[in-house]
């Protein structure tokens, strides 16, 4: 089947896509945005997480024939006039260690910037629950929110 949607910001079609293949292959095996990794393919761990007409998704857990018509933004659209500030965060913070889970972290995190200006320690935990980290133990990707989220706040 052909599939024809927007990938940050620009029109695109994956040709002889079969039915049982995934947003996530089709996002980094035929348009050639690796950004999102493919770590659990179960929805477990996060690291594929793009976000689906606004809303963030596993990307691997979603069929790629749901996306016809859609929009998604990968981690890569984040930065499409330089590094976002919650990737600028993360670097700055040192939550970025072996980066397999960064990119479902960044965008989960900015998807929580976008919806609270200020969250709490709860609310982040709340918000990156679905997303594993084996490197930092956490604590740099709180300090890295904070810090997006103070200069989101500063930059309004």
């Amino acid at each position: 089947m052909r599939v024809t949607f927007t990938v940050n910001g620009r029109e695109e079609t994956a040709e002889d896509v079969w039915e049982g293949e995934s947003l996530l292959y089709v996002l980094r095996e035929r348009l050639g945005l690796p950004g999102s990794k493919n770590a659990c393919e179960q929805g477990e761990c996060g690291s594929c997480t793009v976000y689906l007409d606004d809303a963030p998704v596993c990307a691997c857990l979603v069929a790629a024939g749901q996306a016809q018509g859609r929009r998604v933004r990968t981690v890569e659209g984040l930065a499409e006039r330089g590094l976002d500030p919650v990737q600028e965060a993360f670097v700055e913070s040192g939550a970025v260690q072996c980066g397999f889970c960064t990119p479902g972290l960044v965008v989960q995190a900015h998807d929580l910037l976008e919806r609270v200006e200020r969250p709490s320690d709860a609310e982040i935990r709340e918000a990156l629950a679905g997303n594993l980290c084996r490197c930092t133990g956490y604590e740099k990707i709180l300090d890295a929110v904070k810090l997006a989220a103070e200069r989101k706040a500063a930059a309004r």
